[in-house]
């Protein structure tokens, strides 16, 4: 059976086609948005990719994306182009992300991770959410750019960043490490661990992490969002 995603956004939509990696099978414009310059633009780059285009009432796009934050556009694919984790491995800098269940804070660190130039991100095939609609849309369609894996579970991920002399920073609420030591290192090779808000990152790669490393906080609130967390780390260490 032909696996499709619904991708909506315009961002997301751009950087899809822009990218080249999938396959789009079908774009649906919103004729309320057709004097949008922006969508016309998509429609013009669409049509000269040889994407068919049909313009369509933005109920019809609501249904086939369940959301209406599609922005006038919906994207019929192919799926996801993950790669492997030996592939992710050969890169110098990359994210794993552990615990973390918002596709939102998924998206929006992916994001972060693409434009500070990392080489990619791990996904475990369990407990984070795969690169959904969802998740598109919220990194602006930076998932269409980033290498992206989810063949593993941590445990495997941990395995092989040591088996190529991964140094492992972890992010964690409780850690006896900075950024700042960690960055006075410079790693050849680096692999950061980012958690959820809820469960944070596992009591295993905890152990395993050369480095558990704690954000200070000098307000009264007693966390960060785990993506804002996450970006504070990713710049640090780019």
């Amino acid at each position: 059976m032909m696996t499709t995603d619904v991708l909506y956004g315009l961002n997301p939509a751009f950087e899809t086609v822009l990218a080249g990696r999938r396959e789009i099978r079908r774009a649906l414009l919103s004729r309320s948005a057709s004097a949008n310059p922006r969508v016309q633009k998509l429609a013009a780059l669409l049509e000269s990719r040889g994407v068919p285009v049909q313009w369509s009432e933005k109920g019809r796009l609501i249904d086939l994306c369940q959301s209406h934050e599609h922005q006038g556009v919906v994207l019929e694919t192919g799926p996801y182009p993950y790669v492997s984790a030996e592939e992710l491995f050969a890169q110098p800098r990359l994210v794993l992300l552990d615990n973390l269940e918002d596709p939102h804070n998924v998206g929006a660190i992916i994001r972060t991770a693409e434009v500070l130039g990392y080489g990619g991100v791990l996904l475990p095939n369990r407990g984070v959410p795969h690169v959904l609609p969802s998740v598109v849309k919220a990194s602006a369609g930076a998932t269409e750019h980033l290498r992206i894996c989810c063949t593993g579970g941590v445990t495997a991920y941990v395995t092989m960043a040591r088996a190529h002399d991964f140094t492992l920073v972890a992010l964690d609420a409780h850690g006896t490490h900075s950024l700042a030591e960690v960055a006075a290192a410079a790693p050849e090779r680096l692999l950061l661990v980012c958690g959820g808000e809820d469960r944070g990152v596992g009591q295993y790669i905890l152990n395993q992490a050369h480095f558990v490393v704690q954000i200070p906080q000098r307000g009264r609130l007693s966390s960060l969002n785990a993506s804002v967390a996450a970006g504070i780390a990713l710049q640090a260490l780019a």
